[in-house]
């Protein structure tokens, strides 16, 4: 351990007693030995904060850790599965704001990665930053042809930082995890290892230039979204450069109804637009917080949204498209039995759970939810109950899925504060009953066909080495060591002919038939052989 990595660490530990982080942790079923090491720990000379609950004495420790522990909270108030409300909610309001780094740095940073001095880049830049974020900030400049922009550059050393201080996350998660049951259960060291992972992927300001070229292109000259244009000879791994778009923020309800903006509108294109990422293009904007939303000036009766910064994106596999929109039509329904059933086959929760129990589960959550009208209904909270009942049943919470919750929420709360009578169900029913009339058109079933042939010949290839296994002498003299090797082959060729066609989100006709012949083969040979 370097004398850096020691200060760190009596940093966290000063920040640690003076919160009297210790209480958060005397609530779980501890050993005894954990219990005693926290009972006798000099952090008990401290008395802890009057007037605050354990859910901000938890946030305003984060941000005395700075940007690496800021940004680790808010990611974790989306894991509304695993931590209790009051923590969660106070976690979600931690401000990504710290304070800017020297304007010589960010100039140097700009040459440094694109080989050129700022006078040649740009016509005037900005010293004084925009905006100042834990990762990066972000200047005003305008390029030699006149058009406005902004430069996004990766703050210095914030890399090693994030390292050091991801080493000490994943000490304290084992250590949880090993403590105490409840810690397991949060299961600590994956929640860390999936903010590891957001938080590098959002260093490579390329990913993030890329995501928003693609939900540029998602939405070209779409009246509901407007997506700025990214600059790419201009943007690297560490500076993105990005048409500047002038906006009201979306919290400036005064300014909103100053220019007469249809807010009913404007609150009903947001559900719009999160069913169409979800479902036409399984690619959304997973960090639609107020922060990153804008309102154009333009035409505010027809109003249009504008979003910035992309470096967390979600997307859905076409198997969990359908089994998500099949569920929100089974819940819309009240078919709960259906709704546990799809949670079964989808494979979300363990094949063996039983379906009556876990039924009567999900009946006792979304009952008292239903009985009020469905514009008071949350279906960001629905998820998250859900989530929580399936978490009984050992369900393992896929990352796209609570960015999916995530995104849903703030899309909720954003068009409830622009219209509280927002009825988000009834808004979104048309586009999730369009997407599964579309599912169905012939061509699109043709589409999948074609998708289908294109992997035949990776499996006519596995069919083969199967057929020759089948073929091979058989080293074992025994009749009955022949009769096994050659049982096992077809075997191995019935299952290559069935791995994709028994998939239930391909059963149709169309889809069934590249693999039924491999698979009629494969299963003669097993019962012929058997």
């Amino acid at each position: 351990m370097n004398l850096t990595a020691l200060l760190r660490l009596l940093r966290i530990a000063h920040v640690f007693a003076r919160y009297r982080l210790d209480q958060l942790l005397l609530a779980l079923p501890l050993p005894w030995h954990a219990r005693l090491l926290l009972l006798l720990g000099p952090w008990r000379l401290r008395r802890a904060p009057r007037n605050l609950s354990r859910g901000e004495r938890l946030r305003m420790a984060c941000q005395d850790l700075g940007p690496v522990f800021i940004k680790f909270g808010q990611i974790l108030s989306t894991r509304r599965d695993l931590l209790p409300d009051d923590i969660a909610l106070e976690l979600a309001l931690l401000q990504d704001k710290v304070p800017p780094f020297p304007a010589a740095e960010a100039r140097s940073r700009i040459e440094e990665q694109l080989g050129q001095p700022i006078d040649q880049l740009f016509a005037s830049f900005s010293d004084q930053p925009l905006a100042s974020a834990s990762v990066a900030q972000v200047h005003a400049a305008r390029l030699q042809d006149g058009s406005e922009v902004v430069v996004k550059v990766i703050r210095p050393g914030i890399r090693r930082t994030i390292h050091q201080d991801i080493q000490w996350l994943f000490l304290a998660a084992r250590l949880l995890e090993r403590l105490s049951s409840d810690g397991r259960r949060l299961r600590p060291v994956e929640v860390v290892s999936d903010y590891e992972k957001t938080i590098f992927d959002e260093l490579d300001l390329l990913r993030e230039a890329a995501n928003g070229s693609q939900l540029r292109r998602n939405f070209e000259d779409s009246p509901i979204l407007y997506v700025p244009r990214m600059h790419w000879e201009l943007c690297r791994s560490k500076v993105l450069v990005m048409e500047r778009i002038t906006g009201i923020p979306i919290t400036r309800m005064d300014e909103l109804a100053a220019q007469n903006t249809d807010l009913k509108k404007l609150a009903e294109r947001g559900v719009e637009i999160f069913f169409t990422q979800v479902f036409r293009d399984s690619f959304f904007h997973a960090d639609m917080h107020p922060g990153n939303i804008f309102v154009s000036h333009k035409h505010p009766w027809d109003p249009q949204y504008i979003a910035i910064d992309f470096g967390i994106v979600g997307s859905l596999t076409p198997e969990d498209q359908n089994y998500l929109a099949r569920n929100l039509m089974a819940f819309f329904k009240r078919d709960y039995r259906r709704v546990a059933q799809l949670h079964i086959d989808s494979g979300w929760v363990p094949a063996d759970t039983r379906v009556n129990e876990f039924e009567a589960a999900i009946r006792s959550v979304c009952e008292p939810i239903f009985e009020r009208p469905l514009k008071d209904i949350s279906f960001g909270q629905l998820l998250l109950r859900l989530f929580q009942t399936a978490r009984r049943f050992n369900m393992e919470v896929q990352p796209q899925l609570v960015l999916l919750q995530k995104t849903l929420l703030n899309i909720e709360g954003l068009g409830r504060q622009l219209y509280p009578e927002l009825d988000l169900w009834s808004t979104g029913l048309p586009h999730l009953e369009r997407w599964m009339r579309e599912r169905s058109l012939p061509q699109n079933q043709l589409r999948g066909l074609q998708q289908q042939l294109e992997h035949l010949p990776a499996l006519l290839q596995t069919g083969q080495r199967a057929l020759e296994q089948l073929a091979k002498p058989v080293p074992t003299p025994t009749a009955a060591g022949n009769r096994s090797q050659r049982l096992a082959g077809a075997v191995l060729l019935m299952l290559a002919g069935s791995q994709l066609g028994l998939q239930p989100a391909l059963w149709t006709q169309a889809t069934l038939l590249p693999w039924l012949l491999p698979g009629a083969i494969g299963l003669w040979l097993v019962l012929r052989r058997a």
